[in-house]
């Protein structure tokens, strides 16, 4: 079996061939040195060794659920340097300057830099890389398919050390939690898309002037939509969604849509119904209350044909493997562009995940089993949300987060 050194020497001698001469030697190089001469990140020991190991350094709620930071920002990026080795040492230091500056949790700064399909086509890798262009997965929305070299996620419950870390990473900033600057995000990337949001009790509704939500959304619901969306029996582990063998080993992909919530309608519906339309029709709004489990009979059929209306969760459910759910998702509410919106971003081992679930919450096949049912009429949250774009991309381990070609 080829070393690791030897398929890199390979990867190097087709970029050169196909033009890619940056390409060609950063890759030649970093089969000689992997590390790029860099000395160990200095708090290796003290973070874990993937990205998105994120649930130890949360919140939990009287329920022990994570409870995700308060405020997020993403920014979308374009590489302007070639893939260089000395590329690669300005955003490893770049990185690890954030990691000097804030502790790694909620209270501090959270982060992953995760790698996009515009930059694996670059390497002329796109094919052998665990993602892949994002495609139409409904029939009911017409998404704008991006690509992107790279994501930066970017959450904590401090939104003054967000603020200050764009600034540190793209703009000028000198210093940065008392740690000097030496090297930018900016230096190498253009922010293509900045993208924020927010996630907690009381949050949406200081954003209630925001177009499509009702001026009249309670003042402690955590999501737009009202219901906490994290509790147990939801969400993947993190074991789940990490690439177990192969080259990418102990990243993840993360799959990324923006979706669009017109919400007046749905706060006007009785509470019971939206209980209904979000959970199933097994349970009442005291059912749902607060943040326990709660566990989903396998009767989404059943439900269909009966009431004519089916959940969004209850479809979801049908989603899983072992038992658990596929996808770990770390989404938020957001009011980019006036409108509320969630920046719908889940992790999953592989993109097929993504699109298993996506299909269950489509619901089609329940559409013969009553006439109500309908594309998008009592079919869960369909009718309330509209999908404007989506991304993929893959989150390499920390050690390799600087242009991962292994």
């Amino acid at each position: 079996m080829p070393s690791r050194r030897d398929l890199l020497y390979r990867l190097a001698t087709i970029t050169g061939a196909a033009g890619l001469s940056g390409c060609s030697n950063f890759l030649a190089r970093r089969a000689a040195s992997p590390t790029a001469d860099l000395p160990p990140n200095p708090r290796a020991g003290s973070l874990p060794q993937s990205q998105h190991t994120w649930n130890d350094r949360l919140r939990t709620d009287s329920e022990d659920n994570p409870l995700l930071p308060e405020h997020f920002r993403l920014f979308l990026l374009d590489l302007d340097a070639d893939p260089t080795e000395e590329a690669a040492r300005t955003v490893e230091l770049a990185m690890r300057t954030l990691e000097e500056a804030y502790e790694f949790r909620s209270d501090g700064l959270l982060h992953m830099l995760g790698w996009g399909t515009a930059y694996f086509e670059r390497l002329g890798r796109l094919g052998d890389s665990p993602i892949r262009h994002p495609t139409v997965v409904s029939r009911t929305d017409d998404p704008e398919l991006l690509s992107y070299d790279a994501i930066l996620v970017l959450a904590s419950d401090v939104p003054s050390q967000l603020a200050a870390t764009e600034a540190a990473a793209f703009g000028t900033r000198s210093t940065l939690g008392g740690v000097t600057v030496a090297e930018r995000l900016g230096d190498v990337f253009t922010v293509g898309e900045r993208r924020t949001g927010f996630f907690g009790e009381g949050l949406p509704a200081q954003h209630a002037n925001a177009e499509g939500v009702p001026n009249d959304i309670p003042s402690d619901v955590p999501n737009f939509t009202g219901f906490f969306s994290g509790r147990a029996g939801t969400q993947a582990s993190e074991e789940r969604v990490t690439i177990s063998d192969g080259r990418y080993a102990g990243g993840t992909t993360m799959h990324l849509s923006h979706l669009r919530e017109s919400l007046d309608s749905w706060w006007a519906m009785a509470e019971a119904d939206r209980v209904t339309q979000m959970f199933s029709s097994e349970f009442s709004p005291e059912d749902v209350a607060g943040h326990g489990p709660l566990d989903f009979a396998d009767a989404v059929t059943e439900h269909a044909s009966e009431t004519g209306r089916v959940g969004h969760w209850e479809k979801v459910a049908r989603a899983r493997k072992d038992g658990e759910p596929l996808l770990l998702r770390r989404d938020f509410n957001s009011v980019d562009g006036g409108h509320a919106a969630v920046q719908f971003l889940s992790l999953q081992r592989k993109l097929a995940h993504f699109e298993e679930t996506r299909d269950a919450m489509n619901g089609w096949w329940l559409q013969d089993e009553h006439p109500d049912i309908q594309d998008e009429q009592h079919n869960g949250i369909l009718e309330f949300i509209e999908v404007l774009s989506r991304a993929n991309f893959y989150v390499p381990p920390r050690d390799r987060r600087a242009f991962p070609d292994a």
